[in-house]
């Protein structure tokens, strides 16, 4: 294919067949890879990325009664996938706040809803499951209702 003077312009135009035919060559290979590549970098950073198997996930319950978390230090493993089934034993309610846990976490897409300000609320008698990744380090743990932390609902969560 070729083109006329009066077909040009100020850019020079190239015939799709060009990269068709390199396409078929070893070099063209690698320049589609290239390519492939150049566009991945483009993307989110999840977009390629998979949502871990939660199902396999190992579930750690914590139980929230009357001013108390059992257990109060609870241990996990860094870059593990866990479930923490939140159960609150008591009438009344209780929440689960753990602000610098959570940002630090990786939590499953369908679970983000349950934290707000770095919490979840549970109504009495009311069980809540939360998928996520923790991150190393540790992190303070506490119910943010009125006075309960000063009652004792206080502990940590250690991710090593």
């Amino acid at each position: 294919m070729s083109f006329t003077a009066s077909q040009s312009s100020a850019c020079q135009l190239v015939p799709a067949s060009l990269f068709l035919n390199a396409s078929l060559s070893l070099k063209g290979r690698a320049m589609s890879r290239l390519l492939f590549l150049s566009a991945a970098a483009l993307l989110p950073s999840g977009a390629l990325a998979q949502e871990p198997d939660f199902s396999r996930a190992a579930q750690v319950t914590v139980t929230l009664s009357s001013f108390d978390f059992a257990p109060s230090s609870i241990h996990l493993r860094a870059g593990q996938p866990v479930v923490l089934r939140l159960v609150n034993a008591a009438g009344g309610g209780h929440n689960f706040s753990a602000p610098e846990f959570f940002a630090a976490s990786a939590i499953r897409e369908q679970d983000k809803g349950l934290i707000y300000k770095g919490a979840i609320e549970l109504r009495g008698n009311q069980s809540k499951d939360i998928a996520l990744i923790p991150r190393k380090g540790t992190y303070k743990l506490r119910c943010t209702h009125t006075m309960h932390s000063m009652f004792g609902m206080k502990g940590d969560i250690v991710v090593d």
